[in-house]
């Protein structure tokens, strides 16, 4: 009897281990559904799904400032452009990057680099930790995973955070103002042009409408808690159809 009762007790424990987390899983779909709504809502973060900004930035690298501009263009979580210039330590540089699938390039002084498939991995984390915070609607589908975390405080306020892990396995923590709802912090390790990791905290603030759209027009990131950019977003526009040519290699 005492057997039989161990068994029963063993199985019982077994079975209510390895059951979904039901109650995990209705928190962290109640606080994305407050951030879409508070993003905008489901139906106009849908129609976001390809973008183009513009930004200032001063990026910090070795303790000296420098002043860029930066253009972007994104289509999902694959397809990006970008083109920075600036004054980097006395030196006017222009730089472009490219994104298309399974597909990249970087244009730096004229050279122009075909980036190899662990670079391309690299680059997709880096969009996707852009494009996330500002839709949320990717964390919707079934190649993510996202889990409660706990709470923080973010900027004097207090936080909800998700883990959440993507198709490649790796993970980030994103945070969300518990009052709004709205995306203000991510932490995620991150891999340099050179191949070093570092650990990357962005917070989000200064949110703009952007015809309907809530936009975090300020980005600060520190790199292994040194700063690294801080941004200023100074124009942003949904597209309906993005040019064909923005995704192509270099010239």
């Amino acid at each position: 009897m005492r057997r039989a009762t161990g068994a029963l007790f063993l199985t019982a424990t077994v079975c209510l281990a390895t059951m979904p987390v039901r109650g995990d899983e209705a928190q962290a779909k109640a606080i994305l559904d407050k951030a879409i709504k508070a993003l905008g809502g489901q139906e106009k973060l849908s129609k976001a799904e390809a973008a183009t900004w513009k930004a200032k930035a001063k990026i910090t690298i070795e303790g000296n400032d420098s002043e860029v501009s930066t253009e972007a263009t994104v289509q999902g979580l694959d397809h990006f452009h970008s083109v920075f210039e600036g004054d980097l330590g006395g030196n006017k540089v222009r730089g472009e990057s490219v994104l298309s699938g399974e597909k990249g390039w970087r244009k730096v002084g004229g050279q122009i680099l075909e980036m190899e498939p662990e670079q391309i991995k690299n680059e997709k984390r880096t969009v996707s930790l852009m494009v996330i915070p500002a839709t949320i609607l990717p964390l919707q589908k079934k190649e993510f995973k996202v889990e409660t975390a706990g709470d923080k405080t973010v900027a004097g306020k207090p936080a909800a955070a998700l883990k959440v892990t993507g198709p490649d396995g790796k993970d980030f923590l994103l945070y969300f103002d518990k009052e709004s709802g709205l995306p203000v912090r991510l932490v995620a390790k991150v891999t340099g042009w050179m191949g070093e990791e570092y650990t990357q905290e962005t917070t989000l603030s200064d949110y703009m409408d952007f015809g309907g759209i809530q936009k975090a027009t300020r980005l600060k990131i520190k790199r292994d808690g040194e700063d690294f950019v801080d941004s200023q977003i100074t124009e942003f526009k949904v597209l309906d159809k993005v040019p064909a040519d923005s995704f192509a290699e270099p010239k």
